[in-house]
């Protein structure tokens, strides 16, 4: 493959990375057992590298800095993009290349005292790590199965709910929720250098992505640990190193799904002669196994995955993990899955509705957000509570929420509300209401308004049977994958 190729546009390695991507799926697709030997010079190809710092440069993370103090924004300023991205290039090449130990930040667990650990790579790194990305992961999307969603293309939350739901409503009663304990922290580096090893044969890009998950981290108090296991939660090639460990338990699902139980006549074998049928509906680490039996088949199916996953050095949270029946209902991705008995008639339907910690938690945001203090003016205000609840809002539209974005809607005006009333203590009620809300109850600085999440449409989510990715032939486009 010629990877020689002057500094292009953005518009052209855009391009160029989409088409080499697009035959790297296809040549792993094809040949399941192929290593690939030379994708060294793909990492190091400067349209692969100007596609990666125009990732890190546009992602939210570039305001933070690594342990050098640099961000994208200061390098972009002080250096330039292609002088930048030239040093790491001669430098990877040459092998100077050494990843630096990642920032720590500790950031609270939502609704626990608990804290989870981010590691902030330096900008560098970044950008190598997103080259790296760009080259490995085509290649190992074509080995995920359908039954894993999070941190993979054009996949999302929803897809993951929409096969739970179907399922559930299709006599999968019984459900397996399951919690891995440090899964980001624990994975054990031999077991997953061994699965990245049989897709890739290239020394060169093996000894970087060793190098990464060996960098080591530096904590807030100013010392330096290593790694010796894990992938810290922060860095851009992690989600993808993260799914390549626990595609271990899809292939156990898999096997035993086509094995056993791929068609409608082997399942209603096993049924007949009480053996269970089951799938696994899996989000980075978050998954769910729902069982087509008894009680005892999910709690024998709770051991079985405890043995797949410890070959990669990883285990079950014993408190987090538990076998619900669908009546009983369960919590995954924010989402409240459970069934009841449908008003005015007898069936009973499988809904889902924004669960009651998700609630909790935009709540407390938005409680945070309308602090007295926590806002210059009611323009600022506005701004950040209306970006807020459209998101949350976006998110929650595909179940049962109407009644929740009312209450949510309400309980922020009330908020605002007082916000404005504090800041205005000499204003009566008619004063507000003229001054604020138009004379009306829709409160508006004159410009921007009050965002109200009654408003958003609620809708069935229309499940995909079949997911493309971005290198698919039939719905490729040389374009910016989204």
């Amino acid at each position: 493959m010629n990877t020689g190729a002057p500094w292009p546009s953005l518009d052209e390695a855009w391009r160029r990375v989409l088409e080499i991507q697009t035959k790297l799926h296809r040549w792993a697709g094809e040949d399941g057992s192929r290593r690939f030997d030379d994708l060294f010079n793909l990492v190091t190809d400067p349209a692969f590298l100007m596609v990666a710092w125009d990732r890190v440069r546009s992602n939210t993370g570039s305001r933070s800095a690594g342990v050098d103090g640099l961000t994208a924004h200061h390098l972009q300023v002080l250096v330039g993009a292609e002088p930048f991205v030239g040093m790491i290039r001669e430098a990877v090449r040459s092998g100077r290349f050494r990843p630096l130990p990642v920032r720590e930040r500790l950031i609270p667990k939502p609704g626990s005292l608990k804290k989870r650990r981010l590691g902030i790579p330096t900008v560098a790194d970044r950008v190598v790590q997103a080259s790296l990305k760009l080259v490995l992961e085509p290649i190992f999307e074509a080995d995920f199965h359908p039954c894993s969603f999070g941190f993979r293309p054009r996949r999302r939350a929803q897809d993951a709910i929409a096969d739970i739901h179907l399922l559930t409503s299709k006599s999968y009663e019984w459900i397996l929720e399951a919690d891995i304990e440090a899964c980001f922290d624990s994975i054990d580096h031999v077991a997953l250098m061994a699965r990245v090893r049989r897709r890739v044969g290239d020394k060169r890009v093996l000894s970087l992505v060793k190098a990464f998950l060996k960098a080591g981290i530096l904590t807030e108090a100013g010392s330096r640990e290593e790694t010796h296991t894990g992938t810290p939660q922060g860095g851009i090639l992690s989600p993808l190193l993260a799914n390549i460990a626990l595609s271990v338990l899809d292939d156990f699902a898999q096997h035993a799904w086509q094995t056993v139980m791929s068609t409608k006549g082997l399942r209603a074998k096993r049924r007949r002669h009480g053996q269970p049928n089951w799938r696994l509906v899996r989000y980075a680490d978050d998954f769910v196994i729902l069982v087509h039996g008894e009680r005892r088949d999910a709690e024998q199916l709770r051991d079985e995955v405890a043995v797949v996953i410890a070959g990669m050095g990883l285990r079950l949270s014993p408190p987090k993990t538990m076998v619900v029946h669908i009546d009983e209902g369960f919590d995954f991705l924010g989402f409240r899955i459970q069934r009841h008995r449908k008003r005015g008639t007898g069936r009973r339907c499988v809904y889902t509705y924004p669960s009651k910690k998700a609630v909790t938690a935009i709540k407390d945001k938005v409680r945070a957000l309308t602090h007295s203090s926590a806002q210059a003016d009611l323009t600022a205000l506005l701004e950040r509570v209306n970006g807020v609840l459209r998101g949350w809002s976006n998110y929650f539209k595909h179940s049962v929420s109407k009644r929740t974005f009312s209450y949510l809607g309400a309980f922020t005006w009330r908020r605002t509300a007082i916000w404005i009333r504090k800041r205005h203590k000499g204003l009566t009620w008619k004063h507000l209401r003229r001054r604020f809300m138009a004379g009306g109850w829709t409160i508006t600085d004159g410009q921007l308004t009050l965002f109200n999440p009654a408003s958003v449409t609620v809708s069935r989510y229309r499940r995909r049977s079949v997911i493309p990715n971005p290198w698919t032939p039939p719905t490729r486009r040389l374009t910016q994958p989204t």
